[in-house]
């Protein structure tokens, strides 16, 4: 099912009576969800990413803006009516009942022509059971499971309507890390088995990454930028979109532009024959240094982290907007700790230059 958000905007009344001012949850959003797709909306806590949930579900209606799914306005059509399947970030399983019963609970709320047979029901309930892995637990209740059970029993009782739409609201914030990790590889198996349509809500660039096949990267409500997971790591659109993802987080640093070369500090870097004279900001990823003895990036070498398969060399540099420079380099290559300095190559692909301004990036 494809959907459409068309000018879609959510304005929330201040919570101060005494003040006039509104808030812009969020602004004049236009995205088309392919249809079969997996879309993680990553962001910030408070750049828009849940409330733009909510309006697909209809949980929340719009200030502004439509809603479709396919070819039909969804924007007035109340939740029961519009074929989603929801997961909350708590579970929200009924603790009274059992899996079994947890599961079915939607089933046995559907009317006329939806109306289904007992043994329908339970032969549905089954399948999407086993879709998830739970069929052995169905007797238990919530309390007897662990939180990746629980969490696999709130998609089953998402997926057991056969949604047009899956919206799943940060479903992993509560796990554990190796759950986490399980969990988002199940959903994605899950969503490529069912070919739904679904809308993960997370903070969390690095399952957004893993899993989505776009990523919608939002804050404060206005959309910044879309695109395939390494595409938008490769391409930023901004130095927000740059420094929101990768981990370890992007270098920054105060730069300017001189006759055709990027200087940090007294450094002439590299070559930016494209880019009028002009200070920047200047964003270099951690796997974006080469060690070179001769190189004309010289930093002051602070620490010698080794890692295993990398080593992470930490420096630091007047220009620095960081606290400390963070290079990623493959093990072969030995770094002397005891050595006050290390001097860097650097790979043009990994560096950005963004206006000082407007914070937008600029191409060379």
């Amino acid at each position: 099912m494809k959907i459409v958000l068309e000018n879609l905007t959510k304005i929330f009344p201040s919570r101060n009576k005494k003040s006039s001012d509104e808030v812009v949850a969020v602004n004049n959003f236009n995205f088309e969800i392919p249809d079969g797709k997996l879309i993680g909306l990553l962001g910030p806590s408070g750049c828009g990413k849940s409330t733009t949930l909510y309006m697909i579900s209809g949980l929340q209606k719009p200030t502004g803006g439509k809603i479709y799914f396919g070819d039909d306005d969804v924007t007035e059509v109340s939740t029961e009516k519009r074929g989603i399947g929801l997961v909350f970030q708590n579970y929200a399983l009924y603790p009274h009942l059992t899996v079994r019963q947890n599961i079915l609970f939607p089933l046995q709320n559907l009317r006329g022509a939806d109306k289904m047979s007992k043994d329908d029901m339970l032969k549905r309930a089954y399948e999407v059971a086993k879709l998830v892995q739970i069929e052995e637990l169905m007797d238990r209740k919530p309390s007897e499971l662990s939180g990746g059970q629980q969490q696999r029993v709130a998609i089953a009782r998402a997926l057991v309507k056969m949604p047009r739409v899956l919206l799943l609201d940060e479903p992993l914030s509560n796990l554990d890390a190796r759950l986490r990790l399980q969990t988002r590889e199940e959903i994605r198996r899950i969503q490529k088995e069912t070919k739904i349509t679904t809308v993960f809500v997370t903070h969390d660039q690095e399952e957004a990454m893993s899993i989505s096949d776009l990523i919608v990267v939002m804050k404060l409500g206005v959309l910044q930028q879309i695109g395939a997971p390494q595409d938008v790591y490769d391409e930023p659109a901004n130095l927000f979109v740059a420094k929101f993802l990768g981990t370890p987080p992007i270098n920054v640093f105060d730069g300017e532009v001189k006759g055709g070369k990027l200087y940090i500090g007294d450094d002439a870097v590299l070559d930016v024959k494209n880019v009028p004279d002009m200070p920047v900001t200047v964003g270099i990823r951690p796997e974006g240094f080469v060690l070179d003895e001769n190189g004309p990036f010289k930093c002051r070498l602070s620490n010698v982290e080794v890692m295993g398969r990398d080593v992470s060399i930490v420096s630091t540099h007047p220009a620095s907007l960081n606290p400390i420079i963070r290079s990623i380099i493959n093990a072969d290559h030995k770094v002397e700790p005891k050595n006050d300095e290390v001097a860097y190559t650097l790979k043009p692909h990994k560096v950005f230059l963004f206006d000082k301004e407007t914070e937008n990036r600029i191409r060379f």
